[in-house]
């Protein structure tokens, strides 16, 4: 599975210089004002009890060049998901994160810091799942590819999930079961059978060139960034978290005896975790700030 070389995703932002302020660096996000909302809420409201000011959100946004209009349309359409609920205070506002939203970023904050945070062995089990969903339920079945997916399965075939993880099992059926198709799959665990060439397996379950590209655009976008202000390391913050948080989607953390060649994913890791930590109490700082004079002007 050596990489071949692919033109990255509009997804993936063109890589920062090395050593680039973080303020010369801000991108006009390709990422949607919703999806910079989740981080934001995900980052700085869930540590501080779930509620925060509409000016706060705002500013914060805006730090982030998502216009005003943009980021009112994003947090309405977030409580219209019923991830917040608003209670008006005068002319203030307040959002606070509901039973769903503190659910979905407490499951998601787990997913993002715990993704490769440690080296783990592999038992040499895997875990093979069938289950059919029609495409007239095309609901269904997107619904069911993003939760497979953000646990690491990969399909290298219709109806057909697979993940060198036996340990997953119990996570797995959690998953058929609550999406009620429990009368339609089944699943396997156990070490391969050697009847046919795993590296085709995995090449059909997983796009490992575009993942690699992606770390390496990772690493070269953050690795040695520098910030001169609180303001610079809260847009950093975010946008590191904003670049990392899509990872667990798209990389199924394989065993080191499955990859035939030095994985990015280690290092890139590591830049996430020590950038994080280095950034962590400046952008706080910077959140209180905004958070002070948002409510200051109400």
């Amino acid at each position: 599975m050596a990489p071949r070389e692919r033109t990255a995703t509009a997804e993936v932002a063109a890589p920062a210089r090395l050593g680039e302020s973080a303020e010369r660096q801000r991108e006009k996000p390709a990422a949607s004002a919703r999806s910079l909302l989740l981080t934001v809420l995900g980052e700085f409201v869930l540590p501080r009890g779930g509620e925060v000011w509409t000016g706060t959100l705002i500013d914060a946004l805006g730090a982030l060049d998502v216009e005003e209009k943009s980021a009112r349309q994003a947090l309405a359409r977030t409580a219209a998901e019923g991830l917040l609920t608003s209670t008006r205070h005068g002319r203030r506002v307040r959002w606070s994160l509901t039973p769903a939203g503190d659910r979905l970023l407490r499951e998601g904050t787990d997913r993002i810091y715990g993704f490769m945070r440690k080296p783990h062995g592999w038992d040499g089990r895997w875990l093979v799942l069938t289950v059919g969903v029609p495409e007239t339920q095309r609901q269904l079945r997107h619904r069911l590819r993003t939760r497979l997916t953000w646990l690491g399965l990969g399909s290298p075939g219709a109806s057909l999930w697979v993940v060198p993880d036996a340990s997953k099992e119990a996570a797995v059926r959690d998953i058929i079961r609550e999406l009620d198709l429990t009368d339609r799959a089944y699943a396997w665990t156990g070490p391969s059978a050697q009847i046919g060439d795993t590296a085709k397996l995995i090449t059909a379950a997983w796009d490992l060139d575009d993942v690699e590209q992606r770390y390496l655009s990772f690493i070269e976008r953050f690795e040695g960034l520098t910030v001169s202000s609180d303001r610079g390391a809260f847009v950093s913050q975010v946008l590191l978290i904003q670049e990392w948080r899509r990872f667990p989607f798209l990389d199924p953390d394989l065993p080191a005896e499955l990859l035939d060649h030095d994985w990015p994913g280690p290092r890139a890791a590591a830049a996430f975790h020590h950038l994080h930590s280095r950034w962590h109490r400046r952008a706080q700082d910077e959140w209180d700030r905004m958070d002070s004079g948002a409510a200051a002007r109400s």
